[in-house]
C-alpha cells in the first residue's frame, strides 16, 4: 500500500540517524546522497525535491537549487549548519528537535563536570592498569565541586536543566544570556566577561553561529582564573581553541571538559595530550532512546507539514511562515 506522501520527494544530503532514512523511505520518496553534492542528482530529481532532512551542514547553494523546496527538517536542537534566515527569506520552513534531548544533555553535562573536577576517568584507568595494587592510591584530585560557583552561558532549555541539577547539589548558580530571562531565579550578568569574573566554573551551552564564534577567548578564560573549570556542551565553534590550549597549558585555568570541538571529528592533538582535559566524542544526547526520539521528531515534522498541519517544532527564524495550504 502506497504512503499518503509517496509523491513527495525528500533528499537526505549526508549521514543522519538510520531510523530517519528508514521512516522517510516508508512514508515519502527518498533520495539519499553521501554529501550535499548536486552533481550526484539528475535534473529531474532536483526538480522533484520538496523537503530536506539533515544532520550536518547544508550549504545555501544546495538549498537554493530546489525550486519546489518547502521544508528543511534538522536532526538536532542546534541548526547552525543551516542558514535559517536565508530559508525564512525564501519562505522555506526549518524545523529542529528541541526538548527531547534536554534532560539527556543535562545529565551528560553534570557527568562531564564531575569527571573534569574529580578525574574519575583517570582514576579508573589507574585501577585498570593495575597501578592501585602495584603503586598505591590514585592522587588526590586537584579540584572539588564543593563550594564552587557555577556560571551557565546560555540559560535556555538545557541550561535550566543543568542549573536544576547543580542547584540540587548545593552549588551557587549564575548565568549570562543576550538578555535577562524572565522568571529565572539565578543571578544574571550582562556580559560574558562579567560572568566569568564572578564564577570559577563556566559551562557553555550556547549554539554556534556568527554571534558566538570563538566568543570564549583568552580574555574570558583569564577572567575565569587559575581555579577555573571550563565545560563546553554547546558547539565547538564558540571557543577559541588556541586560547583554550594556551590557558590549560600555562595554568590560566585549571581544567576543561569538552564534548564538542571546532573541527569534529578531528580533535586537536594538543588537547588530547593535556592531562587536565576530559574529552568526549560529542555524545551529549547519544543514548539509543533519545536519538530514536529525535529521529522520529525529524520525520514527524515532515509528515505534519505535508499533512497540511504545519510544523511541530519550527526554529524561531521561520516559525512565522504560513503553511502553503493554510
Amino acid at each position: 500500500m502506497a504512503s499518503a506522501h509517496s509523491d513527495v520527494t525528500v533528499v537526505i544530503p549526508g549521514p543522519v540517524h538510520p531510523y530517519v532514512n528508514e521512516r522517510i523511505a516508508r512514508e515519502f520518496s527518498l533520495i539519499v546522497l553521501p554529501t550535499p553534492d548536486l552533481s550526484l542528482m539528475t535534473p529531474e530529481q532536483i526538480a522533484s525535491v520538496r523537503a530536506i532532512a539533515s544532520y550536518q551542514l547544508v550549504p545555501t547553494p544546495f538549498i537554493d537549487a530546489f525550486d519546489r523546496l518547502e521544508i528543511l527538517s534538522n536532526f538536532g536542537v542546534g541548526y547552525d549548519g543551516v542558514d535559517a534566515r536565508h530559508c525564512a527569506a525564501k519562505g522555506i520552513m526549518v524545523t529542529h528537535t528541541p526538548d527531547i534531548l534536554t534532560e539527556e544533555v543535562a545529565d551528560t553535562t553534570v557527568g562531564l563536570l564531575l569527571n573534569t573536577a574529580r578525574e574519575f576517568n583517570r582514576a579508573e584507568k589507574w585501577l585498570r592498569e593495575g597501578k592501585w595494587e602495584s603503586i598505591g592510591n590514585y592522587r588526590f584530585s586537584a579540584a572539588t565541586l564543593r563550594g564552587r560557583h557555577i556560571g551557565i552561558f546560555g540559560m535556555g532549555r538545557i541550561g535550566l536543566a543543568v542549573a536544576k541539577r547543580l542547584k540540587a547539589m548545593g552549588l551557587k548558580i549564575s548565568y549570562h544570556n543576550r538578555r535577562q530571562a524572565p522568571d529565572v531565579p539565578y543571578d544574571y550578568y550582562p556580559t560574558l566577561k562579567d560572568l566569568a569574573t564572578a564564577v570559577d566554573t563556566l559551562i557553555s551551552v550556547v549554539p554556534g553561529g556568527p554571534s558566538t564564534d570563538r566568543i570564549v577567548n583568552a580574555e574570558i578564560l583569564a577572567a575565569l582564573g587559575p581555579d577555573g573549570i571550563f565545560i563546553n556542551i554547546g558547539r565547538g565553534s564558540t571557543v577559541d581553541e588556541d586560547a583554550l590550549i594556551a590557558a590549560l597549558t600555562d595554568g590560566t585555568i585549571l581544567a576543561a571538559g569538552l564534548d564538542v570541538f571546532a573541527d569534529e571529528p578531528r580533535v586537536r592533538p594538543e588537547l588530547i595530550a593535556l592531562e587536565n582535559t576530559v574529552l568526549l566524542p560529542h555524545v551529549g544526547s547519544a543514548s539509543f532512546q533519545t536519538r530514536r526520539a529525535m529521529a522520529n521528531l525529524t520525520v514527524d515534522n515532515l509528515v505534519s507539514w505535508f499533512d497540511g498541519n504545519g510544523p511541530l517544532t519550527p526554529v524561531p527564524e521561520t516559525k512565522h511562515l504560513p503553511h502553503p495550504k493554510g
